[in-house]
Order: structure tokens, then sequence, then C-alpha cells
């Protein structure tokens, strides 16, 4: 399978919208008439886990146990195709066999990918926090995808709980959830999730200093 390469974002781009909350980041995307790439339901496999990076998108289709081989569960590949500060995105259609587990995620971690998001399941949860890899993913389950689970495509346009997700998309994730920066208005959205941050750190200080909280959401329109 060929291993086609994405198109990353500035280094630069990519730390802004790390010290950004996906909360903030959904108030932009909403103002954007983007509310469609916020990603509700796949969730951090650990509350701390969080990552920001370019998606490197993964398509695999499921099938019965002994449908497929072990090539075809070609975990490697997923990581082969990512580079330091990538996040690997799986569309495996919600499927509750495992997409990735323990020994992937120490591969991922050495090799510096940012994090993995799976429509689909994962195991291993103890060796993900022992490797301190930053997973999000719809199901956690012992249940291998080995035999199960088929990669169909790497780096084609794919859909995550309902978001559709391209290639080197940003994808930003936290403890509330996740959201989808498409590449070409990542720029733009950023520029508006900053300006609400900076409101909310104002209303921070003016709630500090005795404004009511009714006082302060008259003030600053978007907390």
């Amino acid at each position: 399978m060929p291993l086609n390469d994405i198109d990353r974002p500035a280094a630069d781009l990519t730390r802004r919208i790390s010290l950004l909350a996906t909360s903030t980041l959904a108030n932009a995307l909403d103002k954007a008439g983007l509310h469609n790439k916020i990603i509700a339901h796949i969730k951090a496999a650990v509350p701390s886990f969080r990552f920001t990076g370019p998606a490197v998108t993964v398509k695999e289709i499921t099938g019965a146990h002994g449908d497929y081989t072990s090539d075809d569960f070609a975990v490697g590949l997923m990581i082969d195709a990512a580079q330091a500060g990538d996040v690997i995105v799986v569309d495996a259609g919600g499927a509750e066999c495992s997409t990735w587990g323990g020994m992937a995620s120490l591969a991922a971690k050495l090799k510096g990918v940012a994090g993995l998001m799976v429509d689909g399941a994962v195991r291993d949860l103890e060796e993900m926090i022992e490797f301190e890899f930053p997973v999000f993913s719809r199901h956690i389950t012992p249940t291998t995808g080995r035999l199960r689970l088929k990669v169909e495509a790497i780096n084609v346009d794919v859909v995550i709980d309902g978001v559709a997700v391209a290639p080197g998309d940003i994808i930003h994730a936290d403890g509330t959830g996740a959201v989808c920066l498409p590449a070409g208005r990542a720029e733009d959205i950023t520029m508006l999730a900053e300006k609400f941050a900076q409101d909310d750190a104002g209303a921070v200080e003016d709630l500090r200093a005795g404004l009511s909280f009714t006082q302060a959401m008259a003030k600053y329109r978007g907390i």
C-alpha cells in the first residue's frame, strides 16, 4: 500500500492551537460556521491525555474473526506513515474490536507521534499510561482486531464521529473532547479562538475583582 505524505502546518500554528482549550476552539468553529467539525463522542482513554497535530488518516474495514489475515491488520503501516508531531486518526466505523494496543503505543511514542484517535476500539490501557502515549477512542476492549480488521487505505478522507477529516487537518484533543481544524481554515479559526481566550482571561480577572457572573456574561459575550 503506498504511503502518501500529508501537508503539515507550520510548527508555530500547531503550538498556538495546543495552548487553547477545545471548548474555546469549538466556539471559534461555531463563529466560523464550522460547528460540524466538533468531535463530541470520541474521548480520552485517560482524562489527562491531550494532543495536537496534523492528521495522518487511516480507513479500516471490519469483519468477523478470520475474515482477514494478520498482514491485513497492518498497524505498523499506520506508524510508518506518521512523522514526529503527527496524530494518527483511524476510521474503524465504530468497531468494538481493538485497532491498537500497548506495543503500538510504545512504537509510536518512540517515533514522536503526538497521539492516536480511533472511531473504534483500543486495548492495553495500562501500557498506554505507562508509555505516556495519548489515545482517544470510542471503546476500550480486550478483544483484538487481528483477523477482524483490515487497513484499507492511508491518508484518504475519513469520517470520525460523523466529522469529515482530511489528511493534514489539525486535530486538537483534551479532556473535554476534540475538534478538527480544516487545514485551509486553521489560521483564521485559531485567531478567533485566541480572541475568545483573551476574553476568558479578562473575565477571570473581573470575577476575582468582584464582578458578578451576570455582569461578566454581559461584558464578555463568548464566555
